[in-house]
């Protein structure tokens, strides 16, 4: 099996040698997302509560790209330049998956990420109705 790419206008260019998303055996491994405008390419506010609605639309727009959306997902990681910031973004994120079983999570604090952002979620989802590139 082959590594089948994903790309949607309706989310950020990658910054770097990657991916939106890659699919591979009913997998959808979603990069992570920070509070990117898809149109100009730039950090929508220094607002950890904005920041992190952006990363999740990114993420949607994403996971719609492959004929996902959140109740696809079995994991997340999201990571926080600050931890204070756990008790904004954690009900924003608890919104997405409202109508889902939650998936498995991680939270992690980092020193830093990339264009100064606050947020970076990743997502893994499981969709076996992904077609395999032959």
């Amino acid at each position: 099996m082959s590594n089948r790419a994903i790309r949607t206008e309706k989310a950020p260019a990658p910054i770097g040698p990657y991916r939106q998303a890659i699919a591979r055996d009913g997998f959808l491994f979603c990069s992570g997302q920070v509070g990117l405008d898809p149109k100009t390419g730039a950090l929508i506010a220094d607002d950890v509560d904005r920041q992190t609605r952006r990363a999740l639309d990114n993420l949607a727009a994403v996971l719609a790209e492959a004929g996902a959306d959140f109740g696809d997902v079995v994991k997340t990681t999201i990571f926080l330049t600050n931890m204070a910031d756990f008790t904004i973004v954690n009900p924003i994120y608890g919104e997405r998956f409202a109508d889902h079983t939650p998936p498995a999570r991680s939270t992690f604090a980092v020193a830093g990420l990339p264009l100064g952002a606050k947020v970076e979620i990743e997502m893994i989802a499981v969709v076996p109705r992904l077609a395999p590139v032959t």
